[in-house]
Protein backbone atom coordinates (compact mmCIF):
# COMPACT_ATOMS: atom_id res chain seq x y z
CA UNK A 1 0.00 0.00 0.00
CA UNK A 2 1.59 3.34 -0.75
CA UNK A 3 2.08 5.94 1.58
CA UNK A 4 -0.85 8.00 0.07
CA UNK A 5 -3.59 5.07 -0.14
CA UNK A 6 -2.43 4.73 4.01
CA UNK A 7 -3.32 7.98 4.70
CA UNK A 8 -6.45 8.19 2.93
CA UNK A 9 -7.54 4.64 5.29
CA UNK A 10 -6.24 6.70 8.37
CA UNK A 11 -8.73 9.31 7.43
CA UNK A 12 -11.38 7.63 6.43
CA UNK A 13 -11.09 5.41 9.17
CA UNK A 14 -10.85 8.76 11.60
CA UNK A 15 -14.31 10.49 9.82
CA UNK A 16 -15.80 7.16 10.78
CA UNK A 17 -14.87 6.99 14.11
CA UNK A 18 -16.34 10.23 14.82
CA UNK A 19 -19.46 9.99 12.60
CA UNK A 20 -20.85 7.30 14.88
CA UNK A 21 -19.99 8.76 17.92
CA UNK A 22 -21.28 12.07 16.81
CA UNK A 23 -25.66 10.96 17.66
CA UNK A 24 -24.23 10.60 21.45
CA UNK A 25 -22.88 13.93 22.06
CA UNK A 26 -24.32 17.05 22.81
CA UNK A 27 -23.57 20.60 23.67
CA UNK A 28 -23.85 22.00 26.73
CA UNK A 29 -24.69 25.62 27.41
CA UNK A 30 -25.40 27.00 30.93
CA UNK A 31 -24.52 30.43 32.45
CA UNK A 32 -21.67 32.15 30.10
CA UNK A 33 -19.95 28.42 29.62
CA UNK A 34 -19.75 26.73 26.84
CA UNK A 35 -18.92 22.60 26.95
CA UNK A 36 -19.72 18.91 25.65
CA UNK A 37 -21.44 16.33 27.40
CA UNK A 38 -22.44 12.69 26.08
CA UNK A 39 -25.01 10.95 26.39
CA UNK A 40 -24.18 8.10 29.64
CA UNK A 41 -27.70 6.73 30.12
CA UNK A 42 -31.47 7.99 28.86
CA UNK A 43 -31.98 11.01 29.91
CA UNK A 44 -28.57 11.17 31.91
CA UNK A 45 -25.65 13.29 30.29
CA UNK A 46 -22.14 13.52 31.72
CA UNK A 47 -20.11 16.22 31.55
CA UNK A 48 -16.89 18.06 32.76
CA UNK A 49 -17.44 19.72 36.32
CA UNK A 50 -15.51 22.52 35.38
CA UNK A 51 -17.33 22.97 31.87
CA UNK A 52 -20.19 24.02 33.90
CA UNK A 53 -20.95 27.00 35.43
CA UNK A 54 -21.78 27.39 38.89
CA UNK A 55 -25.26 28.62 38.31
CA UNK A 56 -28.01 29.50 36.03
CA UNK A 57 -30.27 27.33 33.76
CA UNK A 58 -28.37 24.98 31.26
CA UNK A 59 -29.66 24.01 28.49
CA UNK A 60 -28.49 20.48 25.99
CA UNK A 61 -28.24 20.85 21.92
CA UNK A 62 -28.45 17.86 20.51
CA UNK A 63 -26.72 16.78 17.37
CA UNK A 64 -30.12 16.92 15.62
CA UNK A 65 -30.43 20.49 16.44
CA UNK A 66 -32.82 20.44 18.85
CA UNK A 67 -32.28 22.46 22.60
CA UNK A 68 -33.69 20.97 26.01
CA UNK A 69 -33.51 21.62 29.09
CA UNK A 70 -31.54 20.12 31.98
CA UNK A 71 -31.10 19.61 35.56
CA UNK A 72 -27.52 18.89 37.82
CA UNK A 73 -28.22 15.18 38.84
CA UNK A 74 -24.47 15.63 41.04
CA UNK A 75 -21.60 16.62 40.76
CA UNK A 76 -18.30 16.07 41.52
CA UNK A 77 -14.92 18.99 41.44
CA UNK A 78 -12.54 16.15 43.18
CA UNK A 79 -13.31 14.30 39.62
CA UNK A 80 -14.37 16.57 37.60
CA UNK A 81 -17.34 15.05 36.59
CA UNK A 82 -21.22 16.35 36.64
CA UNK A 83 -24.31 14.36 35.56
CA UNK A 84 -27.31 16.23 34.18
CA UNK A 85 -30.97 14.76 33.96
CA UNK A 86 -33.49 15.68 31.13
CA UNK A 87 -36.73 14.64 29.85
CA UNK A 88 -36.30 11.66 27.72
CA UNK A 89 -38.60 9.63 26.62
CA UNK A 90 -35.98 6.89 24.81
CA UNK A 91 -32.62 7.81 24.35
CA UNK A 92 -29.50 5.44 23.37
CA UNK A 93 -26.61 5.22 25.75
CA UNK A 94 -22.42 5.50 25.57
CA UNK A 95 -20.72 1.83 25.95
CA UNK A 96 -17.60 2.68 28.15
CA UNK A 97 -14.57 0.61 28.08
CA UNK A 98 -12.03 0.24 30.66
CA UNK A 99 -9.60 -1.14 28.36
CA UNK A 100 -6.32 1.47 28.95
CA UNK A 101 -4.91 2.94 25.50
CA UNK A 102 -1.51 2.02 24.69
CA UNK A 103 1.18 4.91 25.30
CA UNK A 104 1.95 6.20 21.81
CA UNK A 105 -1.48 5.02 20.13
CA UNK A 106 -3.87 7.66 18.75
CA UNK A 107 -6.72 8.42 19.99
CA UNK A 108 -9.87 11.46 18.61
CA UNK A 109 -11.75 13.51 20.77
CA UNK A 110 -15.90 13.98 19.64
CA UNK A 111 -17.08 16.98 20.85
CA UNK A 112 -19.78 19.61 19.82
CA UNK A 113 -20.15 23.47 19.67
CA UNK A 114 -23.66 25.06 19.41
CA UNK A 115 -24.55 21.12 18.51
CA UNK A 116 -22.37 21.08 15.45
CA UNK A 117 -19.94 18.13 15.89
CA UNK A 118 -16.50 18.68 16.25
CA UNK A 119 -13.28 16.44 16.38
CA UNK A 120 -9.69 16.77 17.80
CA UNK A 121 -6.24 14.14 17.24
CA UNK A 122 -4.73 12.98 19.77
CA UNK A 123 -1.98 11.00 20.67
CA UNK A 124 -2.14 9.04 23.95
CA UNK A 125 1.12 10.95 25.77
CA UNK A 126 0.46 8.82 28.90
CA UNK A 127 -1.26 5.84 30.45
CA UNK A 128 -0.43 4.45 33.66
CA UNK A 129 -2.03 3.36 36.83
CA UNK A 130 -4.27 5.22 39.40
CA UNK A 131 -3.52 8.31 40.79
CA UNK A 132 -5.84 11.47 43.44
CA UNK A 133 -6.08 15.10 41.42
CA UNK A 134 -5.49 17.92 43.48
CA UNK A 135 -9.01 18.23 44.95
CA UNK A 136 -8.30 14.38 46.48
CA UNK A 137 -10.54 12.48 43.60
CA UNK A 138 -9.89 9.28 43.01
CA UNK A 139 -8.72 8.67 39.13
CA UNK A 140 -8.72 4.87 38.02
CA UNK A 141 -5.65 5.97 35.21
CA UNK A 142 -3.47 8.41 34.44
CA UNK A 143 -4.22 9.05 30.86
CA UNK A 144 -2.81 12.44 28.99
CA UNK A 145 -3.32 13.55 25.46
CA UNK A 146 -0.98 15.76 23.56
CA UNK A 147 -3.53 18.32 22.00
CA UNK A 148 -5.34 21.30 23.32
CA UNK A 149 -8.74 21.80 24.10
CA UNK A 150 -11.39 24.39 23.24
CA UNK A 151 -13.58 25.06 25.68
CA UNK A 152 -16.47 23.83 23.90
CA UNK A 153 -14.57 20.68 23.51
CA UNK A 154 -14.16 19.95 27.32
CA UNK A 155 -16.08 17.15 28.75
CA UNK A 156 -15.92 15.16 25.32
CA UNK A 157 -15.72 12.29 24.22
CA UNK A 158 -12.22 10.25 24.23
CA UNK A 159 -12.19 7.41 21.77
CA UNK A 160 -9.42 5.06 21.06
CA UNK A 161 -7.92 3.59 17.59
CA UNK A 162 -10.59 1.26 17.70
CA UNK A 163 -13.55 3.37 18.00
CA UNK A 164 -14.18 2.52 21.35
CA UNK A 165 -15.11 5.28 24.25
CA UNK A 166 -12.48 5.51 26.92
CA UNK A 167 -13.37 8.27 29.18
CA UNK A 168 -14.02 12.10 29.21
CA UNK A 169 -11.15 14.93 27.67
CA UNK A 170 -10.80 17.50 30.47
CA UNK A 171 -8.28 20.27 31.02
CA UNK A 172 -5.81 19.71 33.14
CA UNK A 173 -3.43 22.28 34.82
CA UNK A 174 -0.77 22.18 31.69
CA UNK A 175 -2.21 19.19 30.29
CA UNK A 176 -5.33 17.36 28.62
CA UNK A 177 -6.20 14.72 30.90
CA UNK A 178 -8.76 11.82 29.91
CA UNK A 179 -11.62 10.75 32.90
CA UNK A 180 -11.11 7.41 32.50
CA UNK A 181 -14.53 4.88 31.67
CA UNK A 182 -14.27 3.13 35.53
CA UNK A 183 -14.19 6.74 37.30
CA UNK A 184 -16.85 7.74 34.93
CA UNK A 185 -18.81 4.64 35.51
CA UNK A 186 -18.03 4.67 39.70
CA UNK A 187 -18.90 8.00 40.03
CA UNK A 188 -21.55 8.94 37.89
CA UNK A 189 -23.49 5.89 39.16
CA UNK A 190 -23.09 7.31 43.00
CA UNK A 191 -24.41 10.82 41.52
CA UNK A 192 -27.36 8.75 39.81
CA UNK A 193 -28.51 7.47 43.16
CA UNK A 194 -26.93 9.83 45.87
CA UNK A 195 -26.84 13.14 43.75
CA UNK A 196 -23.22 13.63 46.02
CA UNK A 197 -20.03 12.13 46.45
CA UNK A 198 -19.40 11.65 50.54
CA UNK A 199 -16.30 13.46 51.44
CA UNK A 200 -14.82 13.45 55.07
CA UNK A 201 -14.93 16.49 57.23
CA UNK A 202 -13.25 17.52 60.40
CA UNK A 203 -15.33 20.09 61.00
CA UNK A 204 -12.70 22.70 61.66
CA UNK A 205 -11.10 25.87 59.53
CA UNK A 206 -7.69 25.36 59.66
CA UNK A 207 -4.57 27.72 58.54
CA UNK A 208 -0.86 26.35 58.08
CA UNK A 209 2.02 27.25 60.84
CA UNK A 210 5.48 26.94 60.88
CA UNK A 211 6.73 24.95 63.81
CA UNK A 212 10.41 24.57 65.24
CA UNK A 213 10.53 21.15 63.64
CA UNK A 214 8.34 21.33 60.76
CA UNK A 215 4.36 22.32 59.75
CA UNK A 216 1.27 22.30 61.69
CA UNK A 217 -2.06 23.13 61.09
CA UNK A 218 -3.82 25.42 63.69
CA UNK A 219 -7.61 25.67 64.29
CA UNK A 220 -8.93 29.15 63.56
CA UNK A 221 -12.76 27.99 63.80
CA UNK A 222 -14.56 24.65 64.72
CA UNK A 223 -18.44 23.97 63.92
CA UNK A 224 -19.70 23.33 67.44
CA UNK A 225 -21.95 20.04 66.21
CA UNK A 226 -18.88 18.84 63.96
CA UNK A 227 -16.52 15.66 64.55
CA UNK A 228 -13.38 17.66 65.85
CA UNK A 229 -15.34 19.23 68.59
CA UNK A 230 -17.32 16.27 69.58
CA UNK A 231 -13.35 14.51 70.09
CA UNK A 232 -12.21 17.65 72.64
CA UNK A 233 -10.36 19.96 69.80
CA UNK A 234 -10.53 23.88 70.67
CA UNK A 235 -9.70 26.80 68.63
CA UNK A 236 -5.89 27.45 68.97
CA UNK A 237 -5.05 23.93 68.87
CA UNK A 238 -2.14 23.48 66.43
CA UNK A 239 -2.50 19.71 64.78
CA UNK A 240 1.06 18.35 64.39
CA UNK A 241 0.03 15.07 63.09
CA UNK A 242 -2.60 12.30 62.57
CA UNK A 243 -2.41 9.02 62.80
CA UNK A 244 1.53 9.58 63.91
CA UNK A 245 2.08 10.35 60.76
CA UNK A 246 3.59 14.14 60.50
CA UNK A 247 1.17 17.27 59.53
CA UNK A 248 2.52 17.85 56.13
CA UNK A 249 -0.19 20.74 54.38
CA UNK A 250 -3.28 21.34 53.62
CA UNK A 251 -3.44 20.01 50.47
CA UNK A 252 -2.29 16.18 51.52
CA UNK A 253 -5.12 16.21 54.32
CA UNK A 254 -7.44 17.70 51.97
CA UNK A 255 -6.70 14.34 49.47
CA UNK A 256 -6.72 12.05 52.74
CA UNK A 257 -10.66 13.33 53.18
CA UNK A 258 -11.74 11.20 49.89
CA UNK A 259 -15.31 8.82 50.41
CA UNK A 260 -13.25 6.04 52.29
CA UNK A 261 -12.31 8.01 55.28
CA UNK A 262 -15.83 8.56 56.17
CA UNK A 263 -16.29 7.11 59.67
CA UNK A 264 -12.51 5.71 59.94
CA UNK A 265 -11.00 7.10 63.32
CA UNK A 266 -7.91 8.73 63.64
CA UNK A 267 -5.40 9.70 66.37
CA UNK A 268 -4.87 13.23 66.30
CA UNK A 269 -1.57 15.03 67.58
CA UNK A 270 -1.04 18.40 68.65
CA UNK A 271 -0.42 21.54 71.09
CA UNK A 272 -2.66 23.78 72.97
CA UNK A 273 -0.75 26.29 74.72
CA UNK A 274 2.39 24.49 73.82
CA UNK A 275 1.73 21.55 75.63
CA UNK A 276 1.14 18.20 73.69
CA UNK A 277 -2.34 16.44 72.86
CA UNK A 278 -3.49 13.98 71.77
CA UNK A 279 -7.04 13.08 70.77
CA UNK A 280 -9.41 10.13 68.90
CA UNK A 281 -11.21 11.86 66.38
CA UNK A 282 -13.86 9.98 64.19
CA UNK A 283 -13.92 11.57 60.42
CA UNK A 284 -18.00 13.00 59.53
CA UNK A 285 -19.64 13.00 56.34
CA UNK A 286 -19.16 16.91 54.72
CA UNK A 287 -22.71 18.66 54.58
CA UNK A 288 -23.94 19.24 51.58
CA UNK A 289 -23.70 22.64 50.50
Amino acid sequence: MSDLSALASLSSALTATVAQAAPAVVSVHSHRARATGFLWKPGLIVTADEGLADEGEIALVFADGSTRPATVAGRDHTTDIALLRYDAIAGGATRLTGELPALGSLAVVAAADHGAPTAALAMISKSTGPWRSLRGGEIDARIELDTRLRHSQEGGLVLSAEGKAIGMAVMGPRRTLVIPAATIERVAGRLESHGRIARGYLGVGLQPVKLDDGVGAMVMSIDKNGPAAAAGLRQGDVITALNNQTFSGMRALMRELGPASVGAVVEVAGLRGGEPIRLTLTIGERPAA
